[in-house]
Parts: C-alpha cells; sequence; structure tokens
C-alpha cells in the first residue's frame, strides 16, 4: 500500500504488487543482471554445444549407426529447447511472467515447450533401455536388430510427445488467460494428471528400473567372474599363455573348451562405463526434472500456490538437462572428442 496525492493535494491509497514494487525498485538491479547472464549463456551453450554433436554425428561416417542415432534424436529436442523454447521462456520472465505476446504465440511456445521437454526426456529412456539390452543381451541384440528397434522407440517417443503437447489445442485445458496475461501449461487436472505422467513419472520408473537391472547384471558378471574356476581333468591337454594379463586358461577333452580370466576382460570394461554412463546419465536427469514435475502435479490438484519464483527456479533447472545431456554422452565417449577435434579440419 502506497500513499500519493492527487491534482487537488488530497491523499490516495494505491495497492502496488510485489512484481510491481520490484520494478518500481528498478528491475536492473546487479543480481537481475547476473541472472539474466546466466540464463543467456545457457542458452547459447546449450544450442551450441547440442548442436556440435548433431552436426558430428552427420558429418562423421562412424556414428552413422546405433545407439549414435539415439543421441542424434536427443541432440535434436535438446536444440529445439534452446532455440524455440528457452528464449521465449527468458522473455515471460523478463516481463514479470506476464504474457504480453498474444495467444497464438503463447500455444506455439507452450506445445514446442511440451513436445520438445518430454522428447528429451524419452530420449534418455531410449538410450538408458538400449544399453541396457546391449549389456544384458549382447549376443542377441545385434546391429541389425539395434537399428530396427532403435528407429521405433525414436518414432513413439516423438509421437508420443506431440500427442501430450497438442491436446490442448484440441481443447483438453486453456494455456493463456488474456485477463491475467498468463501463459502456462494447461492447468486441466485430468490434463495435468495425463502429460505429467506420459512425460516423467513413467519414463522416470523404467530408468529406474533399467538401471537397477544393469547394476544387478554388472555385479553378477564380476561376482562370477571371481567364482570362476576350472577343474582339472583326468587325460587332459592344457594350454596356458603365462607371464601376460588378462591370463587365460584353456581346458579341451572331447571338442570341450572352458576358460577362466583373471583381471577384466575387454566387454566388462565396456559395460562397466556404459553403465557409469547411465547412472550420471539418469542422476542429473532425475535431478533437473524433479522439482518441477513434483510441483506440476501438485499444484493444480490441491489448488497450491507455489511462489513464482520457486516455479522459475525448478523450470530453468528442467532446462538446464539438455545442457547436460551431451555433456554426458561426450565424456564417456573418446570417439566424440577425436572428432571434435577434427570437425572442421579439412582432410586430403
Amino acid at each position: 500500500m502506497a500513499t500519493v496525492m492527487d491534482i487537488n493535494g488530497s491523499a490516495v491509497g494505491v495497492n502496488y504488487s510485489s512484481e510491481d514494487s520490484i520494478l518500481r525498485r528498478g528491475p536492473f538491479s546487479i543480481f537481475s543482471i547476473l541472472i539474466l547472464t546466466l540464463l543467456v549463456i545457457l542458452i547459447i551453450a546449450t544450442f551450441l554445444w547440442n548442436l556440435l554433436v548433431l552436426v558430428t554425428i552427420l558429418r562423421v561416417k562412424t556414428f552413422h549407426r546405433v545407439p549414435h542415432n539415439l543421441v542424434a534424436s536427443t541432440a535434436v529436442s535438446d536444440v529445439m529447447v534452446a532455440a524455440l523454447v528457452m528464449p521465449l521462456s527468458l522473455v515471460n520472465e523478463l516481463s514479470g511472467r506476464r504474457w504480453r505476446l498474444g495467444r497464438l504465440l503463447c500455444q506455439v511456445w507452450i506445445s514446442f515447450d511440451v513436445l520438445c521437454c518430454t522428447a528429451s526426456i524419452w530420449n534418455v529412456t531410449a538410450i538408458a533401455l538400449d544399453r541396457y539390452w546391449s549389456i544384458t543381451r549382447h549376443v542377441e541384440y545385434t546391429l541389425k536388430t539395434r537399428k530396427r528397434v532403435s528407429t521405433i522407440m525414436i518414432g513413439l517417443t516423438w509421437a508420443l510427445s506431440a500427442v501430450i503437447s497438442l491436446a490442448p489445442l484440441f481443447g483438453w485445458g486453456e494455456t493463456y488467460t488474456p485477463g491475467e496475461e498468463n501463459c502456462q501449461v494447461s492447468q486441466e487436472p485430468s490434463y495435468t494428471i495425463v502429460s505429467t505422467f506420459g512425460a516423467f513419472y513413467f519414463p522416470l520408473g523404467v530408468v529406474l528400473f533399467v538401471y537397477w537391472k544393469i547394476y544387478k547384471a554388472a555385479k553378477f558378471r564380476i561376482g562370477g567372474r571371481r567364482r570362476n574356476a576350472v577343474m582339472p581333468l583326468p587325460e587332459v591337454v592344457q594350454v596356458k599363455e603365462a607371464a601376460r594379463e588378462p591370463q587365460m586358461v584353456f581346458t579341451a577333452r572331447h571338442a570341450t573348451i572352458a576358460f577362466q580370466t583373471d583381471g577384466e576382460t575387454w566387454r566388462e570394461q565396456k559395460e562397466k562405463k556404459a553403465a557409469l554412463m547411465v547412472g550420471i546419465l539418469i542422476g542429473v536427469f532425475v535431478l533437473c526434472w524433479i522439482p518441477f514435475f513434483v510441483t506440476e502435479l501438485i499444484s493444480p490438484l490441491c489448488s497450491c500456490n507455489v511462489p513464482p519464483v520457486w516455479k522459475s527456479i525448478f523450470l530453468w533447472l528442467g532446462y538446464s538437462n539438455s545442457f547436460f545431456n551431451p555433456l554426458i554422452y561426450t565424456a564417456f565417449n573418446k570417439n566424440y572428442n577425436n572428432a571434435f577435434k577434427t570437425l572442421f579440419v579439412r582432410q586430403r
């Protein structure tokens, strides 16, 4: 409540909202400029890093195979988040979370927001599933099978994301409130339940189950390798490679061959690295998105008023997952690092 003088000199009470007060104190404080700078850097870095991964996959022939098509699909969704979603979200933040760009652009922005973020989440799930099958079913999960399965997963990912994002355009809730200048994802309770479970909670259950299975498989293999022993057989021929690691012992009799390894094999090292990558990918994914989707599910159902500042923090924390995804892929793949060095070098 503020007191001002009218033209006759009388005191008049005027109510200012907290946002108006902030604007009147000066929206361009040092803190707000710092936050704005960080968000702009996040947008640019997310766009450029995912674009670099995408261009690398397209230009380097060795990447034209599974599982890089899944990484490419994720990079496409994350590039779209940085190019189409985050800039308009920043404009909305600068306007005090008041949408002044009209209904049509609001609907386009919200649709791309839900589409790209949902696709990014499901692409992460597809990568986790691909790693899981490559570790636990490496014999039958051949390159041809992986290509077919990954293509199906990519198609389902984008189809499901499109259905969830376009549903409000066909009357399932409203995204734009003209009087309040408010633009947000439809708050219809039924849509909230379907969209949050379809976009986050179901894929969350899948990736947690997948990582638990990967952990069990890796633990079983390591434990089995340590317990493995070849009992001596009578009248057998033994051939032993000595003084080298891993040590191989072959025992043959009547066309039967058994072997023992001391130390990690190449496949075990690969599986351990894949399990670590999936674990970090899932951990970052959960930390980035779970605060947003918890509040997104609870708020419409219980009519709870979450402070706008926390809504903004949770939203941008979720967006930041699109920045971390390519960092995690490339950190665990030396081929990407080598490709980055030679990508723009003209090869003779």
